[in-house]
C-alpha cells in the first residue's frame, strides 16, 4: 500500500499557465519542552511565599501600623449624663429666721406659714428656699451686737453684721417696730441679712388662721431671689455658651440693642414645666444675656487712664485698688482668678469722630451725644489690651477731660459712665477744682480722686461676670452668681459628654485615644460630685467639682489626635495606598489566577468529563 505524502500541490490559476507546480510544505511550530514537576513545584511554591508573606507578614504589619486606636467610652452613661437622666439638680436655699421678741411657738408657727407660702408662689421646683428657726445662740449674739433700731428718723437699723452660719443664703430678722402701719424690708448692699419691720399688730394669735406677716416675709423672698430663679432655669434648658462670647465686638462701643432672645418664658426640660416671666424680668436676662462674658477660670483686668493733656501725669492706682476693688475680686475668686494691670496715656483725645462736646449754658455743663458714645474709643491711638492669653481682657477706661470742656457729662442721661457690653467700661473723671491749678497736686490723682472710678468699675465687673442685678446686696449676688456657675458649667459639662459620645459613633474611623477615656472618667466623676454637692445645698464645693468637669470634658472633646482624623476622610487613604499597591498587586494577582487557571485545565485534561 503506497506510503501517504506530506507533499501537496497547489491548484492552478489562471496565471499559472506558465509555471510548473511548486509544492507547499507544511511546518508545525516547535513547541517548548514540557515542565518537569519539580519546575511546577518551585513555580507555585514561589507564588505561594509571595502571598504568605503579604498575608501573614505584610497585613499584620500593616494592620499595626495604621489602625486607629479606639479607648472604651461609656456612652449610654455619657447619653444619660447630656439627657438630663442621670441626675436631675436641685438648688435648695437655706433661709434662716431670727426674733428676739417672738416667743418660739410664735415663730415656728410663722416659719411654717411662710414656708407654706413660698412652696405655693414657686413655680420652679429645682430651686426652692427652706426656712429653718435660728438657734439661741445665734439670737444671743445678735442681742449681744446692739441688735435694735432707732425709734426716730427713718427706723433704720444701726447694726446689720451678723454671725450666719456658712451654709444659709439668707437670715431674716423678725423685729416689731411701732408707730408703722405696714411691715417693711431693708436689705443693705454689703450684707446678706434682712430685716423685716412690722407692726405688733401682725402677730396673729395661736387660734388664727391668717398670717399677713408670713405672706409678707414669703413675697419679699420670692422677689430676691426670682431673678437668681430665672438665670438658673435658663441655664438648664438653653446651652450655657448662648450668653454670650467672650470675644470683643469688631467696633469697641455701647451697644444700645437688647438681646435676641426675649424671654417671656422658659421650659424646664427636665421637670416638664413652663414658667412664666414678667417682662421686666425677660428684660434682665436679656440684657445679662448681651453683657456677660463666658466663663474663664481666669479674667484679665487693664485699667487705663487717659487725658488729652499732659496732667494727671501720675496717679495712686496701686492704693486705690488694694482699697476699693481689691475686696471684691477676693470675694469672687471662689468663682474665678483675676489678674490686673494699669497703663497712662497723656495726650489721647478721644477719636476724632466724635463731635465736639457742646456746652449746655443751663447746667452749666459741657455733653456728649449719647450716639457719640460708640465711637467715643480712639482704637487706633489708645494702647487697649485685646484678649490674649489664658482668659478674656476687660478693658476700664478712666478718661479725665481737659479743664475748659470740665465738667462732661453725657447729655440726656446726665451720667460720666457707660458699659461697652463684652468688652469693658468707661468713666469720664471729672478733676476737681484744685487739678486745675498747678503744682504736684495737678499732676496726681489721689486715692479719693480714683474711687468713684473704681466703685463703677465692680459693678460693671459684676455685670460683666453675670451676677443679676437683683438683689441689691453683693454678698447675694455674689451667692447667687457661684450657683449660676455651677448651673451652667454642671450643663454645658453634661453637653459636650453627649456631643463626644455622638461623634465617637458617628466617626467608627476616628481614634479615640486613652487620654480621652480618662478625661470622660474624670468628666462623669466630677459631675456627680456636683450633683450631689448641689443637693446638699453645698454651692463653692459644687462650683469646684463642676469646674473640674467642664475643663476635662473639654480636654477630652478637642483631643488633638482625635480631632485630626476628622479631616483625613477614605478618599485621602485611597489616594495613598493607590500608588503603592498597584505595582505589587497586580503582578501577584495576575500570577496567581494564571496558575489557578494551568491547574484548572491539567485537572480538566486528566479527567475529561463525560
Amino acid at each position: 500500500m503506497p506510503e501517504s505524502s506530506s507533499v501537496e500541490q497547489r491548484p492552478r490559476g489562471p496565471d499559472d499557465s506558465h509555471s510548473p507546480a511548486t509544492p507547499l510544505i507544511a511546518t508545525t511550530p516547535k513547541q517548548p519542552p514540557p515542565e518537569s514537576r519539580e519546575s511546577i513545584r518551585v513555580r507555585q511554591l514561589v507564588i505561594l511565599s509571595f502571598w504568605a508573606i503579604v498575608v501573614f507578614l505584610g497585613l499584620p504589619i500593616w494592620w499595626w501600623t495604621t489602625s486607629v486606636y479606639r479607648a472604651r467610652l461609656p456612652l449610654r452613661e455619657m447619653e444619660d449624663w447630656a439627657q438630663g437622666k442621670s441626675c436631675r439638680p436641685s438648688f435648695p436655699l437655706e433661709i434662716v429666721v431670727e426674733s428676739l421678741s417672738l416667743q418660739e411657738p410664735d415663730i415656728n408657727r410663722i416659719v411654717r406659714a411662710t414656708q407654706h407660702a413660698l412652696d405655693d408662689q414657686n413655680d420652679f421646683s429645682p430651686h426652692h428656699l427652706r426656712l429653718r428657726v435660728g438657734s439661741n445662740h445665734a439670737a444671743a449674739n445678735a442681742s449681744q451686737q446692739q441688735w435694735q433700731y432707732e425709734t426716730s428718723g427713718q427706723n433704720e437699723p444701726i447694726h446689720e453684721e451678723s454671725i450666719q452660719p456658712k451654709e444659709s443664703a439668707l437670715t431674716v430678722r423678725l423685729a416689731p417696730q411701732s408707730g408703722l402701719a405696714t411691715a417693711r424690708a431693708e436689705l443693705r448692699t454689703h450684707s446678706t441679712l434682712l430685716y423685716i419691720l412690722y407692726p405688733p399688730a401682725l402677730v396673729p394669735p395661736a387660734s388664727s388662721t391668717s398670717f399677713p406677716l408670713a405672706t409678707f416675709v414669703a413675697t419679699q423672698l420670692q422677689d430676691l431671689f426670682a431673678e437668681e430663679q430665672a438665670i438658673i432655669a435658663h441655664a438648664l434648658t438653653l446651652n450655657p455658651s448662648s450668653y454670650g462670647s467672650h470675644q470683643p465686638p469688631a467696633s469697641a462701643g455701647p451697644s444700645a440693642s437688647t438681646s435676641n432672645v426675649p424671654m417671656t418664658g422658659s421650659k424646664d426640660h427636665r421637670s416638664g414645666h413652663t414658667r412664666a416671666l414678667s417682662p421686666e424680668l425677660a428684660a434682665r436676662l436679656a440684657s445679662r444675656a448681651t453683657r456677660a462674658l463666658k466663663y474663664a477660670p481666669t479674667y484679665h483686668i487693664t485699667i487705663s487712664l487717659f487725658t488729652p493733656n499732659a496732667w494727671p501725669s501720675s496717679w495712686e492706682i496701686e492704693s486705690a485698688i488694694a482699697e476699693y476693688l481689691t475686696p471684691l475680686l477676693e470675694s469672687a475668686s471662689i468663682i474665678s482668678n483675676f489678674t490686673i494691670d494699669t497703663q497712662t496715656q497723656l495726650y489721647a483725645g478721644f477719636s476724632p469722630s466724635v463731635q465736639e462736646p457742646q456746652y449746655d449754658a443751663d447746667h452749666g455743663v459741657w455733653t456728649l451725644r449719647e450716639e457719640d458714645l460708640s465711637s467715643f474709643i480712639n482704637a487706633a491711638e489708645w494702647p487697649l489690651s485685646p484678649s490674649i492669653g489664658a482668659g478674656p481682657t476687660l478693658n476700664f477706661i478712666i478718661y479725665v477731660p481737659d479743664s475748659s470742656t470740665t465738667p462732661l457729662i453725657i447729655k440726656d442721661s446726665q451720667a460720666t459712665s457707660w458699659l461697652i457690653p463684652q468688652w469693658g467700661g468707661v468713666m469720664i473723671l471729672n478733676p476737681s477744682p484744685s487739678l486745675g491749678q498747678t503744682g504736684a497736686q495737678a499732676s496726681n490723682l489721689s486715692k479719693e480722686d480714683i474711687q468713684p472710678a473704681l466703685l463703677v468699675f465692680s459693678h460693671q465687673l459684676l455685670s460683666f461676670l453675670g451676677a443679676p442685678q437683683s438683689p441689691p446686696s453683693i454678698p447675694l449676688q455674689l451667692q447667687t452668681l457661684t450657683r449660676v456657675r455651677a448651673a451652667s458649667l454642671f450643663q454645658s459639662a453634661s453637653s459636650t459628654l453627649g456631643s463626644l459620645a455622638r461623634l465617637t459613633v458617628a466617626l467608627p474611623s476616628i481614634a479615640i485615644p486613652k487620654t480621652v477615656s480618662t478625661a470622660v472618667e474624670v468628666t462623669l466623676n466630677h459631675l456627680e460630685a456636683t450633683c450631689n454637692a448641689l443637693k446638699d445645698g453645698r454651692f463653692n464645693a459644687a462650683l469646684e467639682h463642676a469646674k473640674t468637669a467642664e475643663t476635662a470634658a473639654e480636654r477630652g472633646f478637642f483631643e488633638k489626635s482625635m480631632v485630626g482624623q476628622v479631616y483625613f476622610p477614605d478618599e485621602h487613604k485611597v489616594a495613598v495606598y493607590l500608588p503603592l499597591l498597584g505595582p505589587v498587586g497586580v503582578p501577584l494577582i495576575m500570577s496567581a489566577l494564571k496558575e489557578l487557571k494551568r491547574m484548572w485545565m491539567t485537572r480538566h485534561i486528566s479527567h475529561p468529563g463525560p
